[in-house]
């Protein structure tokens, strides 16, 4: 084979051609990876901080007008056993114990011997029904009292059946000792950093006995912040409280109960009367547009 002539004529051999174009494609980096930009984060509906006033667009309530209990908004908690507290109370949905008059729902409590320690009371909640995560919540009602007598306004974690108690975390709105009632409490339960039980709360003294007449109890939350109120004015402020995780940027449902006995107020006593009742004129939940 005459290489010699193959070169002389000054044209490529087809060979070295092709070996050319595979070195320069072998060398050729690998076009840059284009990586698509991060979704904006998109804010929680009211999740900033407003004032009071601002939240005024109802967007879900109970007005408690009709004949019976809307089993569309609320279910029954049935049953005993103390219920962690040692209470003393059996909770049902007997219309002796729950039920609307007057535009109003009604929770009674009634001690159901002469003798004893034997009592029925009302427990009803949204789970299931209706959650609820930022903006205002306004609870207007009047309130029993009487020693061993324990009316609560309060908010669970929609996700206890996930996270027990108390990391899905525990918003008592209002709970009133029936021994005392000028004081109004307001507490939150969670898990903090040791994975123990953890609370923070406030006694709020009020100028005469909360049971005689109706009030307007609020819960602002804000991402980070919730914020309570009577009759609109506020009295206690909440970041975190050391929870771990936070549970209260969540979605919680709601839970009217009276209860009777137990660590909270001790039992009744010779003083309290029966029956007692928690009258509610209205559920109502507010957000800002």
């Amino acid at each position: 084979m005459n290489f010699s002539r193959r070169y002389s004529t000054g044209r490529p051999w087809a060979g070295a051609s092709l070996w050319l174009a595979l070195s320069l494609a072998g060398c050729t980096k690998e076009a840059a990876k284009v990586i698509p930009p991060a979704p904006p984060v998109v804010p929680v509906v009211n999740e900033e901080q407003r004032n009071y006033a601002d939240y005024n667009t109802l967007v879900w309530g109970d007005e408690f007008d009709g004949n019976s209990l809307d089993l569309s908004k609320w279910t029954y908690d049935l049953g005993g056993g103390g219920w962690g507290n040692n209470e003393l109370e059996t909770y049902t949905n007997s219309t002796d114990n729950v039920y609307l008059s007057g535009g109003n729902l009604v929770i009674k409590a009634i001690k159901t011997t002469p003798t004893g320690n034997a009592y029925t009371s009302g427990r009803i909640l949204t789970k299931g029904r209706k959650t609820l995560q930022y903006g205002r919540l306004d609870v207007r009602a009047k309130v029993p009292k009487g020693k061993g007598v324990w009316p609560a306004i309060w908010m669970l974690g929609a996700d206890i059946d996930q996270n027990p108690w108390p990391r899905c975390g525990e918003i008592d709105i209002m709970e009133l000792r029936g021994s005392t009632p000028r004081e109004l409490l307001s507490t939150m339960h969670y898990q903090n950093a040791q994975g123990a039980h953890g609370q923070s709360g406030i006694t709020q003294a009020q100028p005469a006995d909360l049971s005689d007449a109706f009030h307007t109890y609020s819960l602002v939350r804000s991402k980070d912040l919730l914020r309570f109120f009577i009759d609109g004015q506020q009295y206690y402020v909440f970041n975190n409280g050391g929870a771990s995780p936070n549970p209260f940027n969540s979605q919680f449902f709601t839970i009217l109960n009276v209860a009777v006995g137990g660590n909270f107020d001790g039992n009744p006593d010779a003083t309290t009367v029966f029956p007692q009742q928690m009258e509610v004129e209205y559920v109502r939940f507010y957000q800002y547009n």
